[in-house]
Protein backbone atom coordinates (compact mmCIF):
# COMPACT_ATOMS: atom_id res chain seq x y z
CA UNK A 1 0.00 0.00 0.00
CA UNK A 2 1.05 3.60 -0.55
CA UNK A 3 2.76 4.81 2.60
CA UNK A 4 2.62 8.57 1.93
CA UNK A 5 2.01 11.17 -0.74
CA UNK A 6 4.78 13.67 -1.45
CA UNK A 7 4.06 17.03 -3.06
CA UNK A 8 6.24 19.52 -4.82
CA UNK A 9 5.23 23.13 -4.11
CA UNK A 10 6.15 25.42 -7.00
CA UNK A 11 4.21 24.54 -10.11
CA UNK A 12 2.12 21.88 -8.35
CA UNK A 13 0.33 23.72 -5.55
CA UNK A 14 1.44 27.24 -6.43
CA UNK A 15 1.64 28.97 -9.81
CA UNK A 16 4.83 30.58 -8.60
CA UNK A 17 7.34 30.35 -11.42
CA UNK A 18 6.42 33.82 -12.78
CA UNK A 19 6.89 35.31 -9.30
CA UNK A 20 10.32 33.73 -8.84
CA UNK A 21 11.32 34.69 -12.38
CA UNK A 22 10.32 38.32 -11.91
CA UNK A 23 12.07 38.50 -8.53
CA UNK A 24 15.33 37.06 -9.85
CA UNK A 25 15.25 39.25 -12.95
CA UNK A 26 14.67 42.35 -10.84
CA UNK A 27 17.47 41.44 -8.45
CA UNK A 28 19.91 40.72 -11.29
CA UNK A 29 19.07 44.02 -13.01
CA UNK A 30 19.55 45.95 -9.76
CA UNK A 31 22.85 44.28 -8.83
CA UNK A 32 25.03 44.48 -11.88
CA UNK A 33 24.11 41.28 -13.70
CA UNK A 34 22.72 40.39 -17.11
CA UNK A 35 19.92 37.94 -17.97
CA UNK A 36 20.75 35.65 -20.91
CA UNK A 37 18.25 33.55 -22.85
CA UNK A 38 17.50 30.26 -21.15
CA UNK A 39 18.36 31.41 -17.63
CA UNK A 40 14.81 30.89 -16.38
CA UNK A 41 14.64 27.31 -17.59
CA UNK A 42 18.15 26.60 -16.31
CA UNK A 43 17.14 27.38 -12.72
CA UNK A 44 13.98 25.28 -12.53
CA UNK A 45 14.45 22.79 -9.70
CA UNK A 46 17.68 24.32 -8.39
CA UNK A 47 18.00 24.72 -4.64
CA UNK A 48 18.47 28.21 -3.23
CA UNK A 49 22.24 27.84 -2.80
CA UNK A 50 22.49 26.53 -6.37
CA UNK A 51 20.54 29.31 -8.07
CA UNK A 52 22.17 31.97 -5.91
CA UNK A 53 25.60 30.77 -7.06
CA UNK A 54 24.29 30.66 -10.63
CA UNK A 55 23.25 34.33 -10.42
CA UNK A 56 26.70 35.20 -9.11
CA UNK A 57 28.88 32.98 -11.27
CA UNK A 58 26.94 32.95 -14.55
CA UNK A 59 24.84 36.13 -14.55
CA UNK A 60 27.42 38.44 -13.01
CA UNK A 61 25.67 39.54 -9.80
CA UNK A 62 28.35 40.91 -7.49
CA UNK A 63 26.70 40.03 -4.15
CA UNK A 64 27.44 36.91 -2.11
CA UNK A 65 25.18 33.87 -2.65
CA UNK A 66 23.68 34.38 0.82
CA UNK A 67 22.82 38.00 0.07
CA UNK A 68 21.42 37.05 -3.35
CA UNK A 69 19.18 34.38 -1.85
CA UNK A 70 17.93 36.70 0.88
CA UNK A 71 17.25 39.54 -1.53
CA UNK A 72 15.29 37.42 -3.98
CA UNK A 73 13.31 35.80 -1.17
CA UNK A 74 12.30 39.23 0.16
CA UNK A 75 10.92 40.13 -3.26
CA UNK A 76 9.01 36.84 -3.51
CA UNK A 77 7.53 37.23 -0.03
CA UNK A 78 6.43 40.78 -0.82
CA UNK A 79 4.62 39.50 -3.92
CA UNK A 80 2.94 36.72 -1.95
CA UNK A 81 1.70 39.20 0.64
CA UNK A 82 -0.19 40.92 -2.17
CA UNK A 83 -1.46 37.67 -3.69
CA UNK A 84 -0.78 33.99 -3.12
CA UNK A 85 -1.06 32.30 -6.55
CA UNK A 86 -2.54 28.98 -5.48
CA UNK A 87 -3.31 26.60 -8.32
CA UNK A 88 -7.04 25.83 -8.63
CA UNK A 89 -7.90 22.76 -6.62
CA UNK A 90 -4.70 22.81 -4.56
CA UNK A 91 -6.35 23.22 -1.16
CA UNK A 92 -9.07 20.64 -1.81
CA UNK A 93 -6.62 18.10 -3.22
CA UNK A 94 -4.21 18.42 -0.29
CA UNK A 95 -6.93 18.25 2.33
CA UNK A 96 -8.63 15.27 0.68
CA UNK A 97 -5.44 13.23 0.39
CA UNK A 98 -4.38 14.17 3.93
CA UNK A 99 -7.47 12.42 5.23
CA UNK A 100 -6.09 9.10 3.96
CA UNK A 101 -2.28 9.32 3.85
CA UNK A 102 0.54 11.20 5.58
CA UNK A 103 1.70 14.02 3.32
CA UNK A 104 5.19 15.35 2.75
CA UNK A 105 6.32 18.51 0.98
CA UNK A 106 9.56 18.38 -1.02
CA UNK A 107 10.21 21.89 -2.30
CA UNK A 108 13.00 23.81 -3.98
CA UNK A 109 11.77 27.01 -2.34
CA UNK A 110 13.59 28.58 0.59
CA UNK A 111 12.26 27.65 4.03
CA UNK A 112 10.87 31.16 4.78
CA UNK A 113 8.87 31.04 1.55
CA UNK A 114 7.53 27.55 2.26
CA UNK A 115 6.51 28.59 5.77
CA UNK A 116 4.76 31.72 4.51
CA UNK A 117 2.82 29.77 1.87
CA UNK A 118 1.71 27.07 4.31
CA UNK A 119 0.58 29.67 6.86
CA UNK A 120 -1.31 31.82 4.36
CA UNK A 121 -2.98 28.86 2.66
CA UNK A 122 -3.78 27.24 6.05
CA UNK A 123 -2.33 23.97 4.78
CA UNK A 124 0.45 23.57 7.34
CA UNK A 125 -1.48 21.03 9.42
CA UNK A 126 -1.94 18.81 6.36
CA UNK A 127 1.79 18.11 5.99
CA UNK A 128 3.46 15.75 8.42
CA UNK A 129 6.91 16.57 7.02
CA UNK A 130 8.33 19.50 5.05
CA UNK A 131 11.82 19.67 3.53
CA UNK A 132 13.42 22.46 1.51
CA UNK A 133 16.14 21.53 -0.94
CA UNK A 134 18.31 24.21 0.67
CA UNK A 135 18.45 21.79 3.63
CA UNK A 136 19.93 18.89 1.64
CA UNK A 137 23.21 18.63 -0.29
CA UNK A 138 21.75 18.79 -3.81
CA UNK A 139 18.66 20.25 -5.44
CA UNK A 140 16.47 18.60 -8.05
CA UNK A 141 16.99 16.57 -10.26
CA UNK A 142 19.06 14.87 -7.54
CA UNK A 143 16.85 12.73 -5.27
CA UNK A 144 18.03 14.29 -2.00
CA UNK A 145 14.93 16.29 -1.06
CA UNK A 146 12.58 13.35 -1.70
CA UNK A 147 14.79 10.92 0.19
CA UNK A 148 14.87 13.39 3.10
CA UNK A 149 11.13 13.98 3.27
CA UNK A 150 10.39 10.25 3.10
CA UNK A 151 12.85 9.69 5.95
CA UNK A 152 11.16 12.43 7.96
CA UNK A 153 7.89 10.54 7.50
CA UNK A 154 9.61 7.28 8.54
CA UNK A 155 8.76 5.59 5.26
CA UNK A 156 10.71 4.45 2.22
CA UNK A 157 10.53 6.65 -0.86
CA UNK A 158 9.83 3.50 -2.90
CA UNK A 159 6.52 3.20 -1.04
CA UNK A 160 5.44 6.79 -1.76
CA UNK A 161 3.58 8.55 -4.53
CA UNK A 162 5.03 11.92 -5.58
CA UNK A 163 3.25 14.72 -7.45
CA UNK A 164 5.48 16.80 -9.71
CA UNK A 165 5.21 19.26 -12.60
CA UNK A 166 8.70 19.82 -14.03
CA UNK A 167 11.32 17.67 -15.74
CA UNK A 168 13.82 18.09 -12.92
CA UNK A 169 11.14 17.41 -10.32
CA UNK A 170 10.00 14.22 -12.03
CA UNK A 171 13.60 13.06 -12.32
CA UNK A 172 14.21 13.85 -8.66
CA UNK A 173 11.19 11.91 -7.43
CA UNK A 174 11.93 8.92 -9.63
CA UNK A 175 15.60 8.89 -8.67
CA UNK A 176 14.45 8.62 -5.06
CA UNK A 177 12.24 5.68 -6.03
CA UNK A 178 8.83 7.33 -5.66
CA UNK A 179 5.98 6.42 -7.98
CA UNK A 180 5.38 9.74 -9.71
CA UNK A 181 2.29 11.50 -10.99
CA UNK A 182 3.16 14.25 -13.46
CA UNK A 183 0.95 17.32 -13.72
CA UNK A 184 2.88 19.05 -16.52
CA UNK A 185 3.75 22.69 -15.99
CA UNK A 186 2.04 24.63 -18.76
CA UNK A 187 4.62 27.42 -18.90
CA UNK A 188 7.67 25.14 -18.79
CA UNK A 189 6.41 21.70 -19.84
CA UNK A 190 8.65 18.74 -19.04
CA UNK A 191 10.35 17.05 -21.96
CA UNK A 192 9.11 13.76 -23.33
CA UNK A 193 11.99 11.83 -21.78
CA UNK A 194 11.07 13.07 -18.31
CA UNK A 195 7.41 12.27 -18.80
CA UNK A 196 8.24 8.66 -19.64
CA UNK A 197 9.59 8.35 -16.08
CA UNK A 198 6.20 9.17 -14.57
CA UNK A 199 3.84 6.37 -13.65
CA UNK A 200 0.93 8.57 -14.69
CA UNK A 201 0.46 11.91 -16.48
CA UNK A 202 -2.69 13.91 -15.70
CA UNK A 203 -4.07 17.18 -16.99
CA UNK A 204 -4.64 18.99 -13.70
CA UNK A 205 -4.13 18.74 -9.96
CA UNK A 206 -7.82 17.97 -9.57
CA UNK A 207 -7.15 14.65 -11.30
CA UNK A 208 -4.93 13.55 -8.39
CA UNK A 209 -7.72 11.84 -6.45
CA UNK A 210 -7.53 9.19 -3.72
CA UNK A 211 -8.58 6.57 -6.26
CA UNK A 212 -5.78 7.59 -8.64
CA UNK A 213 -3.18 7.55 -5.85
CA UNK A 214 -4.39 4.19 -4.55
CA UNK A 215 -4.15 2.80 -8.08
CA UNK A 216 -0.41 3.49 -8.06
CA UNK A 217 0.16 1.44 -4.92
CA UNK A 218 3.59 -0.22 -5.05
Amino acid sequence: MTAAVLFDLDGVLLDSEPTWDQARRAFVAAHGGTWPPGATERMIGMSAPEWARYLRDELGVTDSPAAISQGVVELVLAAYRDRLPLIPGAIDTVRTLAERWPLGLASSSNRPVIDAVLETSELRACFAAVVSSEEVPRGKPAPDVYVAVAAALHVEADDCVAVEDSANGIRSARAAGAHTIAVPNRRFPPDAAALTLAALVVDSLGDVTPAVVAGLAP
